[in-house]
This record gives structure tokens, C-alpha cells and sequence, in this order.
């Protein structure tokens, strides 16, 4: 059985959202397909498809496990990985793409992820370009899939409803926790002083656009009243962040809040660890893996009422209303001062708890699992 994948996003840099979904996905197929080998039960072959050299982090080659470098990068879905699909020799069995969109012009089995359906809810969240592409790509994708994947229950139910494909198409594949890589894992006081922010601090992680709700989680927090605390952001420029960036002058704390871009893996432990409290107050989220993060290293967290974030944090989360100020204010309040009372451990407890019912090698056995069934109906 071969099986081809779409490893467009996981060979990214700097790699959020869907490209660590992607990568992650990568990485632990790679790993249960090698574990299928060493007991000889598997005949599977990887073909992964790339648009330049696989990263020094990508699993590393084998007889079983074969990278094709292709082009032109631009029109990925409609040109490249199309016309070497059809090219390459054997025929790949199935092919999976771990993004929104399946390769156009094969007869090839596909199935394919769906993270989320903002783009249908939130439609003036997007830019003009992107909303096209999401609104007709994901359509004709799940059309013409075989299977569908998608990591809530939340948003099963979500394309169940927007595309009306047979609810056993749909499958839930919960992403697993990052192993973040903590080798050099640094300390409070050197956090504080190589990012210049205070020792108290409210943490929120999430690409800087509209849907992660950060103008309100702004304004929510310039109503605190201690002023020793600052809020810090960590998450790279999406789109349409200029109203983002422009709410800490417009409430009067610009001293309060830091926008840190991108943060390696290495140092995310030390932010999770020794914030006050984590706040995700998005408008959507199909999963919300930083609330998982948060939760895995004892971090109390405030999460929207909406969405998948309940399902996620569970009994864990402090849930507040996203679009209401005073909501999400009350909400960073109540994190901080339970933090150290008996509810507020409790719901830490039960965070750590939660958190590894989320593993990435279930993910992946899940995912062949799919893989494997659609070859056999195809055969």
C-alpha cells in the first residue's frame, strides 16, 4: 500500500495552526508506520510530497519513507502535486492531505482535514483572498473526498451541517499535546530579562487575527486594577492585525502588553509555567492547542464559552462570553485570585489530568486507521 501525502505545511517554518498540525501528524504516522515495520506486520510505503528539501527536522528517509521535492510551489493543489501524482510510478493507493485542501485532476482516493469552519461564521474576519479560497476550495475538497477528518466533535458538526456529507465520512481525530522541546528550558529570571516582561504576567498564545478576539482580551484586561501586571502575546503577524496592535495605545497600556512574535519550542514552557493565568477568549476555535499547552504545565486557563474550547478544557477552563468586555474581565480576574485556593487547584488538577488524554500517537494510529479502510473499500 502506498500512501501519499501533502506535505506542504508541515515543511514550514516557524510552524503554528495547521502547520504543526501537519508536521506533527508527519512525524507520528512516520513513527507508528516504523513500529508496523520492526513486527513485520506492514507493507506500507510513504510517498510525502514537498514543494522544497525536507527541514533537518523532518523524519529522516528510509526505504519505506520517500520525500519527492516538486514544483511550482504556487497553484500547489492545481499543478504540482496533481501532475506528479499522476506521474509517479507505482500509482500511490490513497492520498492524504492534513490541510483544507485535496490535489484537483487525480482518481486517486483522498482524504483530507478540516480544521474549522470560521471562514462560514466569521466571513468578515478574513481577508478577500483567503475567504475565496477557503469558502470553494473546502467545498469541492469535501465533495470530492472520500473521507473527511477533523479535530472536534464541534466541528464534525459543523461540516456536517455546511457540506450534508454522510455522517460516517466525518471522522474526529483529537491532536495530541506537543512534546515541546525542553532540553534548554530556561528559567524565570532569564524568560524575564532575554523578553524584557515582568514576573506577573497573563499569558495568551495564538496568531495575531481577528478571530483569536484580542482587541476585547485588550481592553478586557486594561480594566484590572493591579497594575504590576502585564499581558504578553505570543503569536506571529496573520492578517488584519492593525486594530490588534493599535488597542494597547487606544486603552492607555502600552507598557502593559507585549507582543513577542514567534517564541521556539524551547522557550514555551517557561511562559506556560509561570503565567498567572492563560486567556484564549477566541470568537472560534475548531481545537485550541496552546489551551491544551497551558493546561499540561499546570496553567490555569480562560477560555471562551463557544465553539470547541469547552470540549477541550472540560472542567478545567474558566469560561467567559467572547464578545462581552466585563465577561472576559471577570474571567481573568477569577484565575488569578483562585489560583491558589482550593478551586482554583482543582481546576489545575484536572487540567493536567485532561491533558494527557491528547496524544499525538493516537492521532496518527487513528489517521492510518482511515488511511488503510479507504484503500481496502477502494480495492
Amino acid at each position: 500500500m502506498i500512501i501519499a501525502i501533502d506535505g506542504y505545511e508541515a515543511n514550514a517554518e516557524n510552524r503554528v495552526g495547521v502547520g504543526r498540525f501537519a508536521y506533527e501528524m508527519l512525524r507520528h504516522l512516520f513513527e507508528e508506520g516504523k513500529r508496523k515495520k520492526v513486527k513485520g506486520k506492514s507493507n506500507l510505503q510513504f510517498r510525502i510530497y514537498l514543494p522544497s528539501q525536507p527541514m533537518a527536522d523532518m523524519p529522516k528517509e528510509t526505504s519505506w519513507w520517500q520525500y519527492r521535492v516538486v514544483s511550482p510551489q504556487k497553484l500547489w493543489t492545481f499543478l504540482a502535486l496533481p501532475f506528479y501524482l499522476s506521474a509517479d510510478t507505482p500509482r500511490a493507493d490513497v492520498i492524504f492531505s492534513p490541510t483544507h485542501y485535496v490535489p484537483r485532476f487525480t482518481s486517486i482516493p483522498k482524504i483530507f482535514s478540516i480544521m474549522d469552519l470560521s471562514y462560514v461564521h466569521f466571513p468578515q474576519l478574513f481577508r478577500t483572498k483567503d475567504l475565496h479560497q477557503l469558502v470553494h476550495w473546502t467545498a469541492y475538497s469535501a465533495r470530492h473526498a472520500k473521507e473527511i477528518m477533523t479535530i472536534s466533535d464541534f466541528s464534525k458538526r459543523a461540516i456536517l451541517k455546511e457540506y450534508g456529507v454522510p455522517k460516517d465520512r466525518v471522522h474526529v481525530v483529537y491532536p495530541g499535546l506537543t512534546e515541546l522541546r525542553t532540553q534548554n528550558s530556561m528559567t524565570k529570571e532569564n524568560m524575564m530579562n532575554m523578553y524584557k516582561i515582568s514576573k506577573n504576567y497573563i499569558l495568551s498564545v495564538g496568531t495575531l487575527q481577528p478571530r483569536k478576539n484580542f482587541v476585547r482580551l485588550i481592553e478586557a484586561f486594561s480594566k484590572l486594577k493591579d497594575k504590576e501586571v502585564e499581558l504578553v502575546i505570543i503569536g506571529k503577524k496573520g492578517w488584519l492585525y492593525d486594530e490588534i496592535l493599535a488597542a494597547p495605545k487606544k486603552y492607555n497600556i502600552e507598557g502593559r502588553v507585549k507582543f513577542l512574535d514567534f517564541v521556539p519550542d524551547g522557550d514555551l514552557p517557561s511562559f506556560y509555567k509561570n503565567a498567572l493565568c492563560f486567556a484564549l477568549p477566541s470568537l472560534y476555535e475548531g481545537f485550541g492547542l496552546p489551551v491544551l499547552e497551558a493546561m499540561s504545565y499546570g496553567c490555569p486557563v480562560v477560555v471562551s464559552n463557544t465553539s470547541s474550547l469547552p470540549e477541550i478544557a472540560g472542567e478545567a477552563g474558566i469560561y467567559v462570553e467572547p464578545e462581552n468586555v466585563e465577561s472576559i474581565c471577570d474571567g481573568l480576574l477569577t484565575a488569578v485570585g483562585e489560583r491558589n485556593l482550593v478551586q482554583g487547584k482543582k481546576r489545575v488538577a484536572f487540567g493536567l489530568k485532561r491533558a494527557k488524554l491528547f496524544t499525538w500517537e493516537n492521532a496518527a494510529k487513528k489517521t492510518l486507521d482511515i488511511l488503510e479502510k479507504t484503500y481496502e473499500s477502494s480495492h
